[in-house]
């Protein structure tokens, strides 16, 4: 961990559903334990990967308790909180601060797109409205408009609980310019598995990851030898899991990493629309996948 408390390896948990998709909280607790014990450092509640979009706020609640619950203080549990009005995330960022969650993290607003200046004011306001550190999350490729190095810098220096930046635009030097700019104790995480080794090797300190669902050890292995600058053998690591990292968004997100834990043996239910579950295609070829790295898929 850096000054800021912020994790090395932290997993974007899936939501797990019952065979109706409601919420599966007995089933959301056994996850975040498997993750625990699979080598997370941390576990993000209701992010992209966890369906944000279709688990509504007091569903939220709900699943925040559940992995707080099973966490039970072995690991942080960080909690997403963005949305694309400023007003409504500080009315749930103050709700969710009072569950037990060590972090908030703060999407930026998708669809309205903000100019830069919209970005900083909405980012500091949430911020200073709450007591716990913030993460910034910075994903273009799903909300439209790219937070750009200046505008993350900014919001790094003047706000002392803005802590961190998930970084998933794919621009390297925009990350590089943040990695090199950033104030002490400023984390820089990758947004993407496979971008992890590239941004650790200037300098970034982890991954908010997806494939940590899956193969946690593997991705955990990846994390612990670029911190240690053992940078042929974490290169050589991501080499190895790397096809299953860009398999697993062979189509949207997270319907093939809830599809991966089906076929582990640990249902975690389908989808909600307008996701749908994988065909049998898109199945086989991750069955096969998975095997290419090692895991044993148990189900068909």
């Amino acid at each position: 961990m850096t000054a800021s408390g912020i994790a090395r390896f932290i997993t974007a948990m899936v939501t797990p559903f019952d065979a109706d998709l409601n919420l599966d909280l007995n089933r959301t607790e056994q996850l975040a334990d498997r993750l625990i014990q699979g080598g997370n450092e941390a576990l993000l509640a209701c992010g992209t990967t966890g369906e944000s979009p279709t688990v509504f706020y007091p569903q939220k609640i709900e699943v925040i308790k559940a992995m707080v619950r099973a966490a039970d203080g072995r690991v942080p549990v960080y909690a997403n909180v963005g949305d694309n009005c400023t007003a409504d995330t500080i009315e749930f960022a103050r709700d969710v601060q009072d569950l037990g969650v060590s972090a908030l993290m703060c999407v930026v607003p998708y669809y309205n797109k903000p100019p830069q200046e919209g970005l900083y004011r909405h980012f500091r306001t949430i911020a200073e409205a709450v007591d716990l550190p913030v993460i910034l999350y910075n994903i273009p490729g799903r909300c439209v408009t790219n937070m750009t190095a200046e505008t993350t810098l900014r919001l790094a220096h003047d706000v002392p609980n803005i802590v961190a930046v998930k970084e998933a635009s794919g621009d390297m030097q925009q990350v590089r310019s943040i990695i090199e700019d950033a104030p002490s104790g400023f984390s820089v995480l990758s947004g993407d598995d496979a971008t992890t080794y590239d941004i650790m090797s200037m300098g970034g300190h982890g991954v908010i990851s997806t494939i940590g669902n899956v193969a946690p050890a593997l991705m955990r292995r990846i994390v612990d030898l670029a911190a240690q600058g053992s940078w042929d053998e974490a290169r050589a690591a991501h080499e190895h899991l790397l096809p299953l990292m860009k398999g697993l968004f062979a189509t949207t997100n997270p319907i093939l990493v809830k599809e991966a834990l089906n076929l582990l043996g640990f249902p975690v239910g389908g989808v909600r629309l307008p996701l749908v579950p994988a065909t049998p295609a898109q199945r086989v070829d991750l069955t096969a996948l998975m095997r290419q790295v090692g895991l044993q898929p148990t189900a068909q």
